[in-house]
Order: C-alpha cells, then sequence, then structure tokens
C-alpha cells in the first residue's frame, strides 16, 4: 500500500475540519491546534498562535496517559485539532489517536491551506 493509498484510508474513518471552519474554531477556547509539523517548518513559516507543537514522532507517547512522556494539556476536556503542512501527516496521526481511544480532529488542508486563506500566523522570533 503507498502512502497516499494510507492517507485516504485514514481521512475516511477521522473527522477533517475545513479551513474556514478552522479559522472559525481559532477564537474558541475549547479548541487546541496542535502542530506536527518538524520546528524547522515552524521556524520558517510560522505557526498558529497559540498551538502546541507536538513533534510527530513524539505524538503517541505524549496523549497516552500511561507514558512517561505523557504531557497533561492532552487530558483536558477540549477539542483538539491536528495540522501538518497539507493534511497527510496529520491525518495518518489522528487515525492513530483515534486508535489508541483518543478523540481528535485534523485541519483537512494543513497550514499551508490555513495560511493562504488568511488564518492567523506567527512568526518565530
Amino acid at each position: 500500500m503507498s502512502s497516499a493509498e494510507m492517507v485516504t484510508r485514514a481521512k475516511e474513518r477521522i473527522e477533517e475540519i475545513g479551513t474556514e471552519e478552522g479559522i472559525r474554531l481559532f477564537e474558541d477556547p475549547d479548541v487546541v491546534f496542535v502542530d506536527i509539523r518538524d520546528v524547522r517548518e515552524r521556524q520558517k513559516l510560522g505557526f498558529i498562535p497559540g498551538s502546541i507543537h507536538c513533534p510527530r514522532g513524539m505524538l503517541e507517547f505524549w496523549v497516552d496517559p500511561e507514558s512517561p512522556y505523557f504531557k497533561d494539556v492532552f487530558a483536558e476536556d477540549k477539542k483538539f485539532v491536528f495540522h501538518c503542512a497539507s493534511g497527510w501527516r496529520s491525518a495518518l496521526s489522528v487515525s492513530t489517536l483515534n486508535d489508541m481511544g483518543f478523540e481528535a480532529a485534523h485541519l483537512k488542508d494543513g497550514f499551508n491551506d490555513w495560511a493562504k486563506q488568511g488564518g492567523p500566523v506567527e512568526q518565530s522570533p
């Protein structure tokens, strides 16, 4: 199976949020955006203000309360919206998290579309 096929299958079974809806959700205090892009992508292209950066390689460990790497933010009663650059990595990630019993959604078209459509973007200092 190709990576594109894996992404297609993942997208069929997860909650996808379009960019316009994501921008509307940005002001909601009960929504947490989680950026799984590489730190260099965040530094070069900016990030959604207030988003949490979670390296994709640590994702399952940060979300799992039984892991020694668990992050308390993931225990909050909030809606978590994960994103990457174009929606592929985040689709696979959210599919895995859902398999673990962690409810999450992803930004369907990723950060690139967010920035293109005028969503708030903060630059690294």
